[in-house]
């Protein structure tokens, strides 16, 4: 199998919102041992964001941390009735914000044509609610973040090899528009990554 990502890996810092089209590899796997979670790199193979899962059997809480570990996002598993839904808490929280989540993403039953969509409420904690949505092809191993009016925020795939092999099932790349808030996109990747136990 070939490398993850074929430059040495060292820590840097990025910025929230991307001023261009920017490409990231997912490897989702941790790395600390015998744990569960996921590793992003940037173009360059350097580490920007991470989750450690520790205990490999709790899924109900998980924090996504940049590459210092500063964490970014708390994600927690919620349920009400019979719906079962992920929600995210930025941390830390600004003045203006309430302690209410910052994201809450959905699942959904409905399929059509071979597409998921999954449902995201953005915005939650300033009182300012608007959609985004998560569409998977059920197919392939590869989904887009969009937009209320369609248009795509990010977009996941497997990654290839330069001659054209996949890289493993645990390995994507993710490709995110410009002036996106990147690490909202990281935290919900990591949500639906967890409700459909890729992590």
């Amino acid at each position: 199998m070939g490398k993850v990502h074929p430059q040495a890996l060292h820590s840097s810092t990025t910025c929230n919102f991307t001023s261009k089209q920017e490409t990231f590899t997912l490897w989702m796997k941790s790395l600390v041992l015998n744990g569960k979670g996921c590793t992003v790199f940037d173009s360059n193979g350097q580490i920007v964001y991470r989750v450690d899962n520790y205990s490999c059997r709790h899924r109900y809480e998980v924090h996504l941390m940049d590459e210092k570990g500063n964490t970014l996002f708390t994600i927690q598993k919620k349920q009400y009735k019979l719906s079962k839904f992920w929600e995210g808490y930025r941390f830390p929280a600004t003045n203006n914000e309430h302690k209410g989540p910052c994201f809450r993403v959905c699942k959904t039953h409905k399929i059509t044509k071979g597409v998921s969509t999954n449902e995201v409420e953005l915005g939650l904690d300033k009182n300012q609610s608007y959609a985004h949505k998560i569409e998977s092809n059920t197919s392939k191993s590869a989904y887009k973040i969009s937009n209320q009016f369609g248009v795509v925020a990010a977009e996941l795939r497997r990654k290839k090899s330069h001659s054209g092999v996949d890289l493993g099932e645990d390995v994507f790349t993710m490709i995110v528009e410009p002036n996106t808030d990147l690490s909202l996109i990281m935290g919900l990747v990591v949500a639906f990554s967890l409700m459909n136990s890729k992590m």
